[in-house]
């Protein structure tokens, strides 16, 4: 699936503001991965938003604009949800999902390599 290059460039433009983070992009996922500090934060997929997030916080998500289950081989992945684009098209939704990614990063395990 190929992702919305004006998505990625949205995103990608907002965490440039952040001096003290490493961003490196990677295709994964069927999208565009922005990986912060080494670990998957949020990817852009078709023109959905893929957040992971501290999956305590699922329920509370769920009743969000846009808000959709991440479901892969018919099973759903706790910590991560597509967001369509009813759910970011205004900034300050923008910056909730992502900063809501930025947030559980610190804490967030890294893949195995």
């Amino acid at each position: 699936m190929a992702y919305n290059p004006h998505t990625a460039s949205r995103v990608r433009d907002y965490l440039e503001k952040f001096p003290n983070i490493l961003i490196e992009e990677k295709k994964m996922f069927g999208g565009l991965a922005f990986m912060v500090n080494g670990k998957m934060c949020v990817n852009v997929s078709g023109d959905n938003l893929m957040c992971r997030f501290d999956p305590d916080r699922r329920e509370e998500l769920s009743h969000k604009t846009g808000y959709q289950k991440m479901i892969m081989r018919g099973r759903e992945y706790e910590g991560y949800c597509y967001v369509n684009p009813d759910g970011y098209e205004h900034d300050k939704d923008f910056k909730f999902w992502v900063d809501l990614c930025l947030d559980f990063n610190d804490t967030a395990k890294s893949s195995k390599k």
